[in-house]
Formats: structure tokens, sequence, C-alpha cells
């Protein structure tokens, strides 16, 4: 089955750089797509030193859905938020101050990769620190989900300042190019032994053990199979999201909607509205909508994931309630069917003005898109 590929070199512009991201694309570039993928057919998206959160996004968004396996290839730096202590990739025009707004959430990435088949997504990273992040990342190493195996490091903060090389990446582009792709774990070690060799004992830590993760030096096997998502009742014998997944995957997406409503009833009546469980199935029809290539359902539900999850007490600014909100607003943007859009744009308004999200002008946008639609309708 093709493969895809998406190559992603991002660091601030100016003294915020901490690495060259983009110095290693020419050398991926040499590599074959499918020696990139591991696949005998690959498409490859590029994204160097991207601007804005949402083009990253949409791309990420795209391969996620794309059928077979998905390798990403991720080079830049990572900051902390001030606020919400949230871990972010900086983008070309991130600062300190704005990463909150202007640096891509490292929890978006586990949220659009969340429904593919475990085992067919890889993330191969080499990523910078600063002080914060770094102190943050040894107590909560990163984690890319439990179905996505991950592989590569974090350097701890640079004494120098000038922008760091990124040698993990070079090496490992530097191995593609002999058109042999050897296991992800003998890559890692040749990577590792061939990029870094000075401050290699300086590599983040980082174990889960649903997946292989960005590791040590020495590099570890491949973890045991990962466990699924939400615990299942007892005697049930199954995987649920396995057994969407394929629905999804043989195009039977009526099937795959009725068996997530079916489990968010059994998280209702075990666990009552507003619990973790009932609303991960709500997330999971809301993706199958967007799958099945039905944006106005797909928004109607996340509206209602992030009602439900302001309901239950969460915060306007919590990650899970303004993920909701924007995908919800993402989703109503692509709504071409005009009844739909003034059905549904009441309802965005309303919870834009509770969560504006971190991107400015939120409300504003929907508010005049729905306007626009409302003055169309009169004419």
């Amino acid at each position: 089955m093709p493969g895809t590929v998406l190559l992603i070199a991002a660091a601030p512009v100016g003294r915020g750089r901490l690495v060259d991201a983009a110095s290693v694309l020419p050398v991926l570039a040499a590599v074959p797509p499918e020696t990139l993928a591991g696949t005998p057919t690959a498409s490859i998206v590029e994204l160097a030193d991207p601007l804005d959160p949402q083009t990253v996004l949409t791309r990420l968004r795209a391969a996620a859905m794309a059928p077979g396996p998905l390798t990403i290839y991720l080079i830049g730096q990572v900051h902390l938020d001030r606020r919400q202590r949230q871990l972010h990739v900086a983008l070309a025009r991130t600062t300190t101050a704005t990463v909150r707004y202007t640096g891509f959430p490292w929890h978006w990435i586990t949220q659009e990769l969340r429904l593919r088949p475990a085992g067919s997504t890889t993330i191969l990273a080499d990523l910078h620190s600063d002080a914060e992040s770094w102190q943050a990342l040894t107590a909560h190493p990163l984690d890319a989900g439990p179905g996505v195996v991950l592989y590569g490091r974090v350097a701890p903060p640079a004494r120098r300042r000038t922008p760091a090389t990124p040698s993990y990446m070079k090496a490992l582009a530097t191995i593609l190019r002999s058109g042999h792709r050897p296991p992800l774990p003998q890559l890692h070690e040749h990577a590792v032994t061939q990029g870094l060799d000075e401050g290699a004992q300086d590599l983040l830590p980082v174990h889960d053990p649903g997946a292989p993760q960005l590791i040590t030096p020495a590099p570890l096997a491949p973890a045991a199979p990962p466990v699924p998502q939400r615990p299942l009742p007892a005697d049930s014998g199954m995987d649920p999201h396995a057994a969407i997944t394929a629905a999804v995957e043989a195009g039977r997406h009526g099937e795959a909607a009725a068996l997530a409503a079916s489990w968010e009833q059994s998280a209702l009546r075990m666990h009552g509205p507003g619990s973790k469980d009932a609303i991960h199935w709500m997330e999971v029809r809301a993706d199958l909508a967007r799958f099945a290539g039905d944006p106005a359902r797909s928004c109607e539900t996340w509206l209602a994931v992030a009602s439900a999850r302001l309901t239950s007490g969460q915060a306007p600014d919590s990650p899970d309630v303004e993920a909701a909100a924007d995908r919800a607003h993402h989703l109503w943007d692509r709504i071409r069917d005009p009844e739909a859009v003034r059905a549904l744009g009441p309802a965005l308004v309303s919870l834009r003005r509770q969560v504006p999200g971190r991107q400015r002008g939120t409300l504003l946008l929907a508010q005049r898109r729905l306007e626009q639609f409302h003055t169309q309708h009169v004419g």
C-alpha cells in the first residue's frame, strides 16, 4: 500500500532560533520518497519554517486521513506556554511570549493521529529544548499516543548561542540516501552512532510501555502491542477501535458510526454524561463524520463535545475544550450547504464567545461568515 511522508522543519526567525531546522531538508529531499516511507511507493509533503499553526494542522490532518503507513519527520524546537504549561513546537513567528498563539501544540499531534491503525504511524524527531521545556520533559516525557512509534532525540539547552545543527536527523537522512532503510531500531541506532558522538549522554530518556518512544542512545526494542485507548467492559474480548478502523478503511462509514454510537451509549449508562469515556466516544463520532465527508455532522458533534466538557466543569481555556471549539470552527468553515451553515452558525458564535481559543479574531470571523450567509439568504 502507498505510504505518506510528512516533513516538518520549523524554528523561529531571529534570536529565538535554537536549531537550524531547515538545513536538513535538502538531505532529506535527496532520499527517494519510498525509502523515507519504507513502502514500495509514497507521496511526500514538505513544510519548511511554517508560519501558522493552522497550516501545520491542515497538512497533518490530511496526512492522518491518508490510507497506508504514515511517517512524520519532525525537526525543530519545543517550548512551554507560560499560561497552561503545555508543550508546543515553535514555528517561524514563535517567541517566548507568544508560544501559546504562534506555536503548534504537541497534543494536536496525538489527537490527529489517535484513530489511525496501531503501528501504521511513525514519528522520527530531532527536537531541541530550552531550560524550561527540558525540565518539564524530564518530569513528563513526550507521548505521541499508544499506537504511534516514536524515535529520535530531544536535545538539552545548548551552551552556545548559535543555532544547533540537527545532527541526529542529518545522520538519519545520510543513511537513507543509500537507498537502504534498515528496521527502525537499527536505523535509530546508526543515526545515534553517526550523528551524536558529542553529548549523546544528554539525550532525554523517554519511556512509554504502550509503544517505542524517544529513547536514550541504547535503542529499545519495539514494545508490546498497544493497549486500547479506553478500558473495555469486562468479558468483551474485542477492541472497538480496531473494529471501527477496519470499517472505515473498507469504506463502511455507517457501520463505523453505529459502532461508535453503541459504545457511547454504553459509556453513558456506565459512567454518565460528561464522563471521560462518553466524551471520548463523542469525539470518535465527530472524527468518523469527517472521514465520511460530512463536515456538518462533524461540526455539530464537536460543538456537543465542547459543550459537554464545559458542562462537566472544564475551563474554557483548557486544551481539550479549545481543541473541540477549534475543530468545530474548522469543520463549519468547510460546510458548503447554506442551510447547514446558518443552522450551526449561532451555536458556534455562542461557543466562540466562551472559548475564543488561541487564534485571535475567531469570534469576529464566525460572526462575519454567518452574517454573509444570512445576507445571501435574504437577498
